[in-house]
């Protein structure tokens, strides 16, 4: 793998990971950062995860 493929792949996990406690944070009450600042890092997150994700394979493809 190259490292700047590796480096997008973790970026994609972080972002992930945080797109994923934002909806639990949302769907189960009042979240810690409040509704406007969770809703803006899931917002944020979700299309950062797909973009990410889909850099570290494009960057990755054999040539």
């Amino acid at each position: 793998m190259k490292p700047l493929a590796g480096l997008f792949l973790a970026l994609a996990c972080l972002l992930g990971i945080a797109a994923t406690g934002s909806v639990f944070e949302l769907s189960y009450g009042e979240p810690d950062l409040g509704v406007q600042a969770t809703g803006w890092i899931l917002g944020l997150s979700l299309p950062g995860t797909v973009v990410a994700l889909l850099l570290a394979i494009r960057i990755n493809k054999p040539a």
